[in-house]
């Protein structure tokens, strides 16, 4: 890999007299040429623009399709036309060591067009021709695809990571955006490296707990797994996990690897795996798109170039097998080495082809909730609570020429509190002045008119009656004129109030029947391992929780339930309570053990 600093820039600077020499230009040339590939690798990074295609003529040979490249440093690379090749007359045949090859693509200049020189010092140097043209071409080569560096990304904090297990053979960890919005999926990716030459096979399985995270089963817990998982040294696999974030008035959240829950083998031999520990999240407002654009622009110019760049492109993997003393060509892959440029100009055939596609999938549609029959909880659809309370202003058109003892009636006017028993109370809303500070007060009568005679500003006395339509979640206003009036309009203020009903009645009167438990009262942990109490309902709807604990120095827990242990051993409470009933309550306890006194079970 090469630096790819092209800049700063420096242009020819003309002035009357200035003697011009071959310097001069090439200065010229460069500066241009450095602009244009700046912009280039800016704006649109390296890779495949269209075609380059590499397919398998037979045993022994390879076609590259024709097409356009962007290698590292900006420069564009430009086959022109197809091109057919003998496996073994490609650079770098000779030099394979192994049975895996990438064929790589390379900007490549040669001098061409000879003219006559008329310098005289090439002339006394015995060169009586000069090239006159620098022909832009490309190169292609092999090499050992293990002999391939990755490139050195600088780190952009937009990704956090846990890691689950590491051993001499194999390192498995979960990658997921380290600030996530609310009210959206995110995806979490569970990653396994195999880092040793040792031919060995690897089982996993664990549980993550969740506090604000909805699986696509609609808990709080992620299970994650893989079986028989073989691979070579240096290769990577990944599995994703899609999860919805609850919107909560949280700043941040845990992810926890569930104690007790992990399972780990290699070669069929159970081997240690730490539990009980846990990465955080931070939790935002914002849409993704803004998180994503904000992480990606706050990269200064140094970090984007400080990794170094490759000079070439990857235009496919070779599979070969060895034959004698050459190699016959077994496979070739494109898909995992690929890189595709995505251009402006292909955006309206892009949109095209995306139609036949799902835009935008939701990968949770639902907020859905686990539901447990046996224990009869309400963890099905989550009934959201109806507002108790609201306001407004109505008016009651009296036309003209309205007299004393007219009966006149508002629309049908929706309360918002939807069906059921709702009262509703109406008042006359008037302005007085208010002379010390020289504006206008806004006043509302409750009830008759009549007893607030002495206040001028009351222009109307009227008799009023509402009727709520219970069924319809609405109501209508009747005024009854108790002397003549000019006005056109009553003007009203209204207030409704949702009263609970009988089922409501019920519970409320009848606490006891209402609990919350965890799933787990009891665990056992390391010293500063975390773990998620989660909370469970029974007769009751889900509410607001609170967690505490019962005496200090007995580790942290947050608002979302997550808890994690203090350094000394020892046996410690959480007091657990609902926010809006705290009658309504359970305790959970943490058992705290030195690491090396628990069982693998248990760790």
């Amino acid at each position: 890999m090469k630096n790819a600093k092209l800049y700063p820039f420096e242009r020819n600077r003309y002035y009357p007299g200035k003697m011009l020499v071959s310097a001069d230009f090439q200065a010229e040339q460069t500066y241009f040429n450095n602009k244009r590939r700046f912009i280039n690798n800016l704006m649109y990074g390296s890779g495949i623009v269209c075609g380059c295609g590499v397919f398998n003529l037979d045993d022994l040979s390879i076609m590259v399709e024709s097409g356009v490249a962007i290698d590292g440093m900006g420069r564009e690379i430009i086959i022109d036309s197809s091109v057919v090749k003998k496996l073994s007359a490609i650079e770098g045949f000779d030099t394979l060591v192994t049975e895996q090859a990438a064929l790589c693509l390379r900007y490549a200049e040669e001098e061409v067009h000879t003219v006559y020189t008329m310098n005289q010092a090439s002339l006394e140097e015995g060169k009586e021709y000069e090239y006159n043209r620098i022909s832009e071409g490309y190169q292609l080569f092999l090499m050992d695809t293990q002999d391939d560096p990755e490139e050195f990304m600088m780190e952009t904090e937009f990704l956090t990571q846990l890691s689950l297990l590491s051993t001499e053979d194999y390192e498995v960890r979960i990658l997921l955006p380290s600030l996530v919005s609310k009210g959206h999926n995110i995806k979490l990716v569970l990653e396994i490296e195999k880092i040793s030459e040792e031919s060995r096979s690897l089982d996993y399985q664990a549980r993550l707990q969740t506090p604000v995270f909805l699986s696509a089963e609609g808990g709080h817990e992620v299970e994650i797994s893989c079986q028989g998982v073989k691979l070579f040294c240096g290769e990577k696999i990944q599995k994703e996990y899609w999860m919805y974030v609850e919107r909560c008035e949280n700043d941040s959240t845990s992810v926890v690897l569930k104690s007790g829950s992990v399972v780990s083998r290699i070669d069929g031999e159970d081997i240690f795996a730490p539990a009980g520990v846990s990465v955080d999240i931070l939790l935002s407002k914002e849409s993704p798109k803004s998180i994503v654009n904000r992480a990606i622009g706050r990269m200064s110019l140094e970090i984007k170039t400080m990794g170094g760049i490759k000079d070439y492109i990857r235009l496919a993997d070779l599979f070969l097998v060895r034959t004698g003393t050459t190699y016959v060509i077994e496979d070739i892959k494109e898909l995992n080495s690929k890189n595709y440029i995505i251009a402006p100009a292909q955006e309206s055939l892009r949109n095209d082809y995306l139609e036949f596609f799902e835009k935008d999938p939701e990968i949770l549609k639902n907020r859905l909730f686990l539901q447990d029959e046996g224990e009869g909880q309400q963890e099905g659809k989550q009934k959201e609570r109806k507002p108790e309370f609201a306001s407004g202003i109505l008016e009651v058109p009296l036309g003209e020429n309205a007299k004393k003892g007219d009966i006149r009636y508002s629309g049908e006017i929706m309360h918002g509190l939807g069906a059921g028993n709702v009262y509703v109370e109406i008042g006359y809303e008037y302005i007085t002045s208010d002379e010390a500070r020289g504006t206008g007060i806004k006043n509302t009568i409750y009830g008759n008119p009549e007893l607030f005679k002495g206040e001028t500003a009351i222009g109307v006395d009227a008799q009023t009656a509402v009727k709520v339509l219970n069924d319809r979640g609405s109501f209508i206003v009747a005024a009854k004129l108790l002397k003549n009036v000019d006005s056109l309009v009553l003007t009203y203020r209204w207030v409704a109030i949702r009263f609970p009903s009988g089922n409501e009645l019920e519970i409320e009167n009848n606490l006891k029947e209402m609990s919350i438990y965890t799933d787990t009262p009891t665990v056992v942990l390391g010293t500063k391992d975390s773990h998620y109490f989660k909370v469970k309902f029974k007769n009751m709807e889900h509410c607001g929780i609170v967690y505490e604990l019962t005496e200090p120095g007995s580790g942290e827990i947050t608002t979302d339930g997550v808890y994690t242990a203090p350094s000394k051993e020892g046996v410690y409470e959480i007091r657990i309570y609902c926010a809006e009933q705290p009658i309504i309550c359970t305790y959970a306890y943490a058992i705290v053990k030195r690491q090396e006194e628990l069982m693998p079970d248990q760790a």
